[in-house]
């Protein structure tokens, strides 16, 4: 089991094994029994790193064990990773090389908080927010076809990303084109609810294995010329699955659902991830995690440690200052004169595309919910759905981070 922390180490933590590894190469020189020290030294030197100076949280925290898994079995960096969300590539950053420099990152002449093709090699797309992630691995994976070669293109989807239609959409003209391509689903409780039990870890395991899969497409082979004794087979197994998973949608777009798993598990990854590596065609692994595993305070508040800022040391003489009352946040104010309007006009209709808690609208939900939309990651049908609300005589008001606005219009 991966090690749990309370504290963010101030000075730089002893990792001896994480030391030796300055690429994916040397780490796939490990016996996969020392993975699990790998997990514990990357992720406590991951809190350390953040701590000093700042940057995303919750979500790197989610995916080491993923993150090693990955790159302990593919072959980093001819084969493609692409990370989505962007912000949990710090711990594949600092495995590629970028160690030392992961304490410069959001920095002036540091490293990007993000994916960036001209940092390294290892970073294949330059992810920013969200949702790009499949379009692009496909992408990857057709070009591989194009060349010619058996390199492999993986997408990992999560903190609330698979909610956008964007990842739908590719994930259909995967299907169609039956490219190899594996979309794992980081299931971080933040976007889709996962069904975790040992029934449902027990068939993930038979679902992967190489004597499934073989009796499988064998069973295909010997029943092509005997159609209703090869649907009757068909719907057995998918109703099989369907006992143990709620996400048959992604069996009728056309992947092969291979889950839920433990996201934590690193042997158990290592062993689903090597079964499916050699499987042709779409692809989809769904595991479950915990945003900010590892460390207790950020696995009870995955919200508020989203992101942190850089720890201070506490000085060793106290020095009694005057408390000043807090000057409130653009965010609070701008929430705030949402409720006043909303209690003045029955009309106004509050929308955010997944930012309630940054845009200060969170009063305004509990009081209005009626008039509260939430969109998920969907930018642009955040814009368009009070283009259709002011076109019924009502007053949208679509709350959105400059940062995203982007989205709203470049995919109208």
């Amino acid at each position: 089991m991966p090690k749990t922390f309370t504290q963010i180490p101030l000075t730089r933590p002893a990792t001896p094994l994480l030391d030796t590894l300055t690429s994916p190469a040397e780490l796939r020189r490990l016996p996969a029994s020392r993975l699990e020290q790998v997990v514990d030294e990357l992720r406590e030197y991951l809190l350390y790193a953040v701590g000093q100076c700042g940057g995303h949280f919750g979500a790197g925290l989610g995916v080491v064990e993923l993150t090693v898994a990955l790159h302990y079995l593919y072959n980093t960096p001819d084969d493609r990773l692409v990370w989505d969300v962007g912000h949990q590539c710090y711990p594949h950053k600092i495995l590629t090389g970028r160690r030392e420099g992961i304490t410069s990152i959001r920095q002036q002449d540091g490293l990007s908080g993000f994916p960036k093709r001209s940092e390294s090699e290892y970073d294949t797309f330059g992810v920013g927010h969200s949702s790009t992630s499949i379009s692009a691995a496909l992408g990857m994976a057709l070009g591989a076809e194009m060349a010619g070669s058996d390199r492999r293109a993986v997408a990992i989807i999560g903190d609330g990303a698979m909610t956008a239609g964007q990842a739908f959409e590719a994930m259909s003209h995967a299907a169609h084109t039956r490219s190899n391509l594996l979309v794992i689903l980081n299931d971080n409780n933040m976007s889709i609810s996962h069904n975790v039990g040992g029934l449902s870890n027990y068939f993930a395991r038979i679902w992967a294995s190489k004597s499934y899969i073989a009796l499988r497409e064998g069973g295909k082979k010997v029943l092509s010329t005997m159609p209703a004794a090869w649907d009757f087979i068909r719907r057995t197994e998918e109703s099989m699955k369907n006992m143990v998973s709620p996400d048959m949608l992604f069996e009728a777009i056309g992947f092969n659902y291979i889950g839920p798993i433990d996201g934590h598990n690193v042997d158990e990854l290592v062993r689903t991830l090597g079964n499916m590596r050699a499987l042709e065609g779409p692809q989809l692994l769904h595991i479950y995690t915990t945003k900010g595993k590892g460390f207790a305070p950020a696995e009870a508040d995955p919200v508020g440690y989203h992101a942190i800022n850089k720890i201070e040391p506490k000085p060793k003489v106290q020095v009694a200052v005057p408390s000043q009352p807090k000057k409130p946040k653009y965010q609070d104010i701008f929430g705030q004169w949402l409720c006043d309007m909303a209690e003045q006009d029955k009309r106004l209709v509050g929308i955010t595309p997944a930012m309630c808690e940054g845009s200060g609208m969170v009063e305004f939900s509990q009081r209005f919910p009626d008039r509260f939309h939430d969109v998920a990651i969907c930018e642009q049908h955040a814009v368009t759905l009070a283009g259709g609300l002011a076109c019924e005589n009502q007053k949208p008001v679509v709350a959105i981070y400059s940062t995203f606005l982007q989205r709203g219009y470049d995919q109208l």
